[in-house]
């Protein structure tokens, strides 16, 4: 089953971080995504451009609507993702749970639903 893994931190904490401590991290991360494809649970991957780059599209009635920045504001920001394959929840929670970016804000694990036209 694929799962997804969104990122979530908060943008001014991860800006805050010595140089050396977010070049660290990134290296983790990176080791850990090469762990993932060693043991079959890679998919995909990626990091999230800041969240004032984000544009937030709406159709109501057939009327669009694009505002900038995200649906929500919120104190902690979507900033990437991992897409992976697992077993079940329980092993996707214990590879959510290795991810070097869960120590600086939260990893939401969401199964993916498969649509097939029939």
């Amino acid at each position: 089953m694929k799962y997804l893994c969104l990122v979530y931190h908060e943008e001014a904490t991860t800006d805050a971080l010595p140089e050396w401590e977010y070049d660290a991290i990134v290296g983790e991360a990176l080791d850990y995504r090469e762990e993932l494809r060693q043991s079959g649970h890679y998919i995909a991957s990626s990091l999230l451009q800041p969240v004032e780059m984000a544009t937030t599209v709406r159709v109501r009635h057939g009327t669009l609507s694009v505002s900038d920045g995200p649906f929500a504001e919120t104190k902690e920001q979507l900033g990437g993702y991992y897409l992976i394959e697992a077993r079940d929840l329980n092993d996707a929670i214990r590879v959510a749970a290795k991810m070097p970016p869960a120590r600086l804000g939260c990893i939401e694990v969401r199964p993916l639903v498969e649509l097939a036209r029939g």
